[in-house]
């Protein structure tokens, strides 16, 4: 076991569990958001459980492009030594089958459940009305009725934006100054500074796939068993 010391911060690590996703450091300037405790600045955007389970993140939000469904729920935070965020629908999926799994993600242990931005006023109050964790709602657009949302029982925001992720979070960070906002940063520590500086207590970061990953640490091998073979052959 290693004992690292960073920014005056004491980390310990071990042989097997350096190779980890790192969030950009410029997180760390969030406020975050306190959810049952836990204070939560950082948060991983994966459904892998091998990149939830190796990184430093805060949390994971754990929304995904298909039918939200309890076993993916159910792997997900079991596998998770840090809270969830858990995606429960609210697109195509909604009315009794996203309160069924709001249920689901709460049993499950989720810290949150979130629903997507088209989700229909009367199922956010139906989820709410039956869940006892946070709801989340997805904004794709400054223009999105914030009070409404927040009227029907939504808690926290998550700016999805794009490039225009940073100009939504400072729009509605001017209509509500004390509301939860979370929101997508980009890789780029420039596009980090500006959404939390824009009024986002939490950044979501996406990492590089398996594959990419898989990919870095084949080259890194290759390079590796070439560098013994050079040596050998002197």
């Amino acid at each position: 076991m290693e004992n690292k010391k960073e920014q005056g911060i004491p980390e310990l690590t071990s042989t097997l569990r350096q190779d980890i996703i790192r969030l950009p450091a410029e997180i760390q300037q969030a406020s975050g958001i306190r959810i049952f405790g836990k204070l939560i600045k950082g948060i991983i955007f994966s459904t892998d459980i091998a990149i939830i389970k190796n990184c430093n993140a805060d949390a994971v939000i754990a929304i995904y492009p298909f039918t939200p469904h309890p076993t993916i729920i159910d792997a997900i935070c079991q596998a998770a030594d840090i809270p969830v965020l858990a995606g429960i629908g609210g697109g195509l999926t909604n009315g009794k089958r996203s309160v069924n799994m709001g249920l689901a993600a709460e049993s499950e242990g989720a810290i949150a459940g979130v629903v997507n931005a088209p989700t229909p006023n009367k199922t956010i109050k139906k989820i709410v009305d039956f869940i006892d964790i946070p709801l989340v709602l997805t904004v794709v657009s400054e223009h999105t009725d914030i009070q409404k949302k927040l009227d029907m029982g939504i808690k926290i925001i998550n700016v999805s934006g794009g490039s225009n992720t940073a100009h939504i979070v400072r729009v509605i960070r001017r209509k509500f100054p004390d509301l939860p906002i979370i929101a997508t940063g980009g890789k780029n520590p420039a596009s980090i500074i500006e959404t939390i500086e824009a009024g986002a207590n939490a950044i979501t970061y996406t990492p590089p796939s398996n594959g990419e990953l898989f990919r870095r640490k084949m080259e890194t091998y290759r390079e590796q068993e070439e560098s013994k073979y050079k040596k050998h052959k002197k």
